[in-house]
């Protein structure tokens, strides 16, 4: 009888996941504009699991961009911008064979709205391919990572204005054409569900400039979509080699009782998240969304050739990023906003994350069996406290702890027929959060000397996890 492999396949991509706007800095350098990631504020006044910038003003933006850059640590990232060759070295010494990086929109078109690219942000990302390619690693790009040009909020509204369409394709262009034959795998919008947390970051819709913020969100979504599909489909006519990828934050949640009510709201609920994978794998609106949107008095606008393009510009693959579960119940039930709680038999990470192994297979097996596409994980890590050792040594047994029981998850889920091609820890060199704009919450391999305010020398030191890892690629994923 044909049985599944139960171990990973030969050309596994063991990787690592960066953002240009966690790391680069230099944020006014190379002809680059201002960008979305630009005015996330740190609030370390807060909760660590309130740290969030979620719904934004004009007002906020405005203020923003007038205030103290030490109150935006995305400004100053790592300084990645001028030591990518030294880091890159680095990262490739844990024996990753593939790097996930996204381009910084902001640097190509500094006001988004341009005819013409910035030649000085592109050869930028002409060096920086060309050295992670040079350092054995296969690229995978992000093209769009919370990086949209603020411009594009303030004389704009956002991807609500279909005129965004346009501007991203262009974009898009000229990055196929630009990296043909260097770049074979792109993802082309970051967790384009997380539309709740991030969803000014995500889609830099300001919440003064529509009526009604919610429906706003979907309209832009639909807006951002279909983009997405007709970038595709160039992409694949530039370079028929070309894999092009869509990415969910993975938000599957189980219920919250054995009540009927709560089980039928977290299918609600698991539908609503999986929304842009049957758009953009399938090519089509299901049915539940359709319900969703009349429910609620959504009123979205399509255009005359949007179903069509949707229809011819489907993605090849799929990948997720995976940190945590929650349970999910009716609302009215549970008391809370979302519909959402944690679980509380799952021990959590500093930041309230809860930690659930199990839950990434689960998450595998979900998409695996919707979509039947390849998938790729290129996003998971735990965010902690790492603190040096007087000799400069930095332990982290419970960073190892975290992804050696995930690892064993993925191992399990090939064996239950997943086809699955890849993994990428998340952030393996410290950069600065993404969601609440530390440096202190740090998923890296590789300890860069920053604290939250940008002190320190910068230096780059390797904890126990990097020597750990190097075992994980060198035996494929055998020695954990």
């Amino acid at each position: 009888m044909k049985k599944n492999p139960d171990r990973f396949p030969e050309g596994f991509f063991w990787g690592g996941a960066l953002a240009a706007n966690q790391m680069e800095g230099a944020w006014k350098e190379g002809g680059k504009g201002w960008c979305l990631a630009d005015i996330n504020r740190a609030q370390y006044d807060l909760p660590p699991n309130e740290r969030y910038n979620m719904e934004i003003d004009t007002a906020y933006v405005k203020k923003a961009m007038a205030e103290d850059d030490l109150l935006y640590p995305k400004r100053r990232g790592i300084d990645f911008y001028h030591t990518y060759k030294e880091d890159l070295k680095l990262l490739a010494g844990t024996g990753m064979n593939s790097l996930r990086t996204s381009v910084n929109w902001a640097r190509i078109f500094p006001n988004g709205d341009e005819k013409e690219p910035n030649e000085e942000g592109l050869k930028y990302y002409d060096s920086l391919i060309d050295e992670i390619i040079a350092n054995g690693m296969e690229p995978m790009i992000t093209i769009s990572h919370y990086e949209m040009p603020l411009n594009l909020t303030l004389n704009y509204k956002g991807w609500y204005s279909r005129e965004l369409i346009e501007f991203f394709v262009r974009y898009c262009d000229v990055l196929f054409n630009r990296y043909k034959g260097k770049v074979k795998y792109w993802i082309v919008v970051n967790q384009i569900n997380l539309i709740v947390h991030e969803s000014f970051n995500h889609l830099g819709v300001a919440a003064d400039v529509v009526e009604n913020l919610d429906e706003a969100k979907y309209q832009a979504v639909h807006n951002e979509m279909v983009a997405c599909a007709i970038a595709a489909k160039h992409a694949h006519e530039i370079d028929p080699e070309n894999k092009i990828g869509m990415m969910f934050c993975s938000n599957l949640t189980y219920p919250s009782s054995t009540r009927p009510e709560d089980n039928f709201w977290n299918l609600r609920h698991n539908q609503m998240e999986l929304l842009y994978g049957d758009v953009m794998v399938r090519g089509v609106y299901p049915g539940y969304a359709l319900r969703y949107f009349e429910d609620k008095g959504f009123d979205l606008y399509f255009g005359e050739n949007d179903e069509e393009d949707l229809r011819n510009g489907t993605v090849d693959f799929v990948s997720l990023s995976y940190y945590y579960t929650r349970l999910s119940g009716e609302e009215a039930f549970l008391k809370t906003k979302l519909g959402q709680v944690t679980n509380p038999v799952l021990k959590a990470s500093d930041w309230g994350w809860a930690i659930d192994p199990i839950g990434l297979r689960y998450a595998l097996n979900v998409y695996w069996d919707r979509y039947q596409k390849p998938i790729y994980i290129t996003e998971n890590g735990l965010g902690a406290y790492d603190k040096p050792e007087a000799d400069g040594s930095i332990h982290d047994p419970y960073r190892i702890e975290y992804l050696k029981t995930h690892i064993e998850q993925m191992k399990e889920a090939i064996h239950d027929g997943v086809d699955l091609r890849g993994f990428y820890s998340w952030g393996p060199i410290d950069i600065v959060s993404c969601s609440s704009s530390e440096m202190e919450k740090r998923y890296g391999f590789i300890y860069v000397d920053y604290d939250n305010y940008g002190r320190g020398s910068g230096k780059r030191s390797l904890k126990d996890s990097y020597y750990w890892y190097q075992k994980v690629t060198a035996s494929n994923g055998d020695e954990l």
